[in-house]
């Protein structure tokens, strides 16, 4: 579940909740009872953690060592 930030159009205070994307949007300031909106965010980086990566999500090992063993015989 995400966490969201919002803004109190009357006094300013903004604030995070940490929400299900199904929920409705908060429409009240904690603080005040005032109007609030939610700020669109940039978001978290995506991380890579655990197994699951690809072979095809890295360079060829095949093509590596046989341009290698081509520079070997060049000398």
């Amino acid at each position: 579940m995400p966490n969201y930030d919002y803004k109190c159009v009357e006094c300013g205070h903004i604030f995070e909740v940490f929400q299900s994307m199904k929920d409705e949007h908060l429409k009240e300031c904690p603080v005040c009872g005032g109007k609030v909106k939610r700020l669109i965010g940039g978001g978290s980086g995506l991380i890579f953690k655990g197994t699951g990566f690809y072979l095809t999500d890295y360079k060829n090992k095949k093509t590596e060592s046989a341009k290698s063993s081509k520079n070997e015989t060049k000398d």
